[in-house]
C-alpha cells in the first residue's frame, strides 16, 4: 500500500517510511493513497474470527508489503494476547440495555484504549530497528493516557530512547505516575509548563525541523499522528460491529474525542465497507469539534481544565485527515486551510463539504456537571462504574437516541480507577482498582519540569539521548 501527505500528495511513501517518520516532511499527516474497499462478503468472513486473527486480517492490508506474513502474524499474536490484555475477549462488549452497549477498551497494561495501538507499535518498531540495525528517539505528547501506553509498549525496545511530554499538573495523579514511575535509563518524562496543545505543538515543531536540528538518531512519533495508531484502532470497530450483526441492524458509535484519532479510525472502517450508521463525536467543554460540526466554527479558544483531562485539547491533529478526505484529497487546499488556521486560529469549510461530513458524524458536548450526572446515572441504573471520558460518550448517545436508528456502542476508553477525583465528585466508590494502579501511588517518580520552549526541549533530548 502507498501513502501520501495531506499537504502534498505528489510524493508516495511505503508503510515502513511513514511508520518511522510519523509526521510528513511538509507538516502534513500520512494517509493511504486510497482507502481499501472490502466487499460485504469479505467482511462477513471476519465475523467469527478471534480478536488476534481479525487484527491480522486488518493489519496485513496496510502493512504486509513491508513485514512478511509469518512475522506479522507473530507480532499480532504477541500484541493481542490475554496475558497482555487481561480479558479473553481483548475488547469485551457489555450490554446496558437493548440499545446501548459499552465496549470496554481498558483491559490492557495501562488500562486505556491507547494500549491497542501502542502495544502493536512497540513490536513493529522493535522489528524495524532490528532489521536495519538502527537506533531511534521516540517522541510523544500526551494529555494523559498516550504517554503511559507508549512507554509500556516501547520501553523494552533496546534500540530506542523515549521522551514523553505531558502538561505539568494537568493530568490525573494516576495518569502521571503511570508514566513517571517507570524508572529506566531509556525513558524520559518531561512535564512542560503549559497545556497539551503546547506539548503537541513542540512535538510537531521538532519533527518538522528535524533536518535543521540534526539529531543523529531516527525520530519516531508515537502520537496519533502516526498512521499505525489508526490501524490499531480500526480493528475493534470491525470486531464489535460484526459481533452485533451490523449487516442486519444499524450500528452507531459514540466516541470520547480529543485528538480525533480514535473516531477517525471508525471513519476509516466505514470507508473500508463496514456498515456504520453514525459516528458520534463526544467532546467535553473543550468543544472545538462540536462547534465545527454544528456551526462550521473550528475556532481555537482558551483551553479549559476539566474532569476529563485526556480530552482537554483545542487542536485535534487527526481532524486534518478528515478534512483531506472531505476535500477529495486536494492537498493544496488542505495546506492552505491549515496555514490559515495556524495564522488565525480559525477554520471553516464550504457548506457542501460540511454537509457531507455531517452525513457521517454527529456531535455534542458535556460540561463537568453533566459528566458527573451521567456517571451517577449509569452507576444507579446499571451498577456500572464508568470514567469521566466515557461519560461524555454516554451523554452524547442519549442526546441523539430519539432521532437516530439502531444500537449505540459507547467506547469505554479508560478504567475509572484512573480518575479518583471524578469518582469522588460523583460520590461513587470504585471497589475494583487494578493492582498495577494501586501500587504506583507510593512508587518513586522520575521526571523533569521544563518550560514551554522548543529549544529547551530539544537541548534536553540531545543531552539525554546518547549520540543524539
Amino acid at each position: 500500500m502507498e501513502y501520501i501527505s495531506t499537504r502534498d500528495k505528489s510524493i508516495k511513501y511505503n508503510f515502513k517510511e511513514i511508520f518511522l517518520s510519523g509526521l510528513a516532511p511538509d507538516g502534513g499527516l500520512f494517509v493511504p493513497v486510497k482507502y481499501p474497499a472490502l466487499s460485504a462478503e469479505k467482511i462477513k468472513l471476519f465475523k467469527d474470527l478471534s480478536y488476534p486473527d481479525l487484527a491480522y486480517e486488518i493489519c496485513k492490508i496496510f502493512i504486509a508489503d513491508k513485514i512478511e506474513s509469518k512475522v506479522l502474524k507473530e507480532i499480532i499474536d504477541k500484541t493481542y494476547h490475554e496475558t497482555i490484555f487481561q480479558d479473553k475477549e481483548i475488547a469485551p462488549l457489555k450490554s446496558l440495555d437493548k440499545r446501548f452497549y459499552l465496549l470496554e477498551l481498558f483491559h490492557g497494561p495501562t488500562h486505556a484504549f491507547k494500549d491497542f495501538a501502542l502495544q502493536l507499535m512497540g513490536h513493529i518498531l522493535d522489528y524495524f530497528l532490528n532489521e536495519d540495525s538502527k537506533k531511534a528517539i521516540i517522541i510523544g505528547a500526551t494529555s494523559g493516557d498516550t504517554g503511559s501506553a507508549a512507554i509500556s509498549g516501547c520501553a523494552n525496545c533496546k534500540n530506542a530512547d523515549i521522551f514523553i511530554l505531558h502538561p505539568y499538573n494537568k493530568t490525573s495523579e494516576i495518569q502521571r505516575k503511570q508514566m513517571t514511575t517507570i524508572i529506566q535509563d531509556n525513558v524520559f518524562n518531561i512535564a512542560i509548563k503549559g497545556n497539551f496543545d503546547d506539548a503537541q505543538a513542540i512535538v510537531k515543531h521538532i519533527f518538522k525541523q528535524q533536518e535543521n536540528i540534526k539529531f543523529n538518531k531516527k525520530l519516531i512519533a508515537v502520537n496519533s499522528i502516526n498512521w499505525a495508531r489508526i490501524i490499531g484502532q480500526i480493528i475493534y470497530y470491525f470486531y464489535v460491529a460484526l459481533k452485533l450483526d451490523c449487516y442486519n441492524q444499524e450500528i452507531n458509535f459514540s466516541v470520547p474525542t480529543g485528538n480525533f484519532g480514535d473516531i477517525f479510525a471508525g471513519y476509516v472502517a466505514k470507508k473500508m465497507g463496514l456498515p456504520i450508521n453514525k459516528l458520534i463525536i463526544a467532546t467535553n467543554k473543550n468543544d472545538i469539534l462540536s462547534r465545527f460540526l454544528n456551526k462550521n466554527q473550528y475556532d481555537k479558544k482558551e483551553l479549559l481544565e476539566s474532569l476529563s483531562p485526556s480530552m482537554d485539547i483545542q487542536i485535534s491533529s487527526n481532524f486534518e485527515r478528515l478534512l483531506f478526505d472531505a476535500h477529495a484529497n486536494d492537498s493544496d487546499k488542505i495546506a492552505a486551510l491549515m496555514a490559515k488556521f495556524h495564522d488565525t486560529g480559525k477554520l471553516s469549510v464550504e457548506p457542501d463539504i460540511l454537509k457531507n461530513i455531517q452525513n457521517n458524524f454527529l456531535s455534542s458536548s458535556s460540561n463537568d456537571s453533566e459528566i458527573i450526572s451521567v456517571m451517577q446515572k449509569i452507576y444507579k441504573e446499571f451498577n456500572e462504574v464508568i470514567d469521566p471520558h466515557t461519560a461524555t460518550a454516554v451523554k452524547s448517545s442519549y442526546d441523539f437516541a430519539n432521532n437516530v436508528n439502531g444500537k449505540f456502542v459507547i467506547l469505554a476508553t479508560a478504567h475509572p480507577a484512573k480518575f479518583p477525583k471524578a469518582l469522588a465528585k460523583a460520590k461513587i466508590a470504585n471497589k475494583h482498582i487494578p493492582d498495577n494502579l494501586a501500587n504506583i501511588l507510593d512508587a518513586k517518580e522520575k521526571f523533569s519540569i521544563l518550560h514551554n520552549n522548543p529549544e529547551e526541549i530539544i537541548n534536553f533530548i540531545k543531552s539525554n539521548s546518547l549520540n543524539a
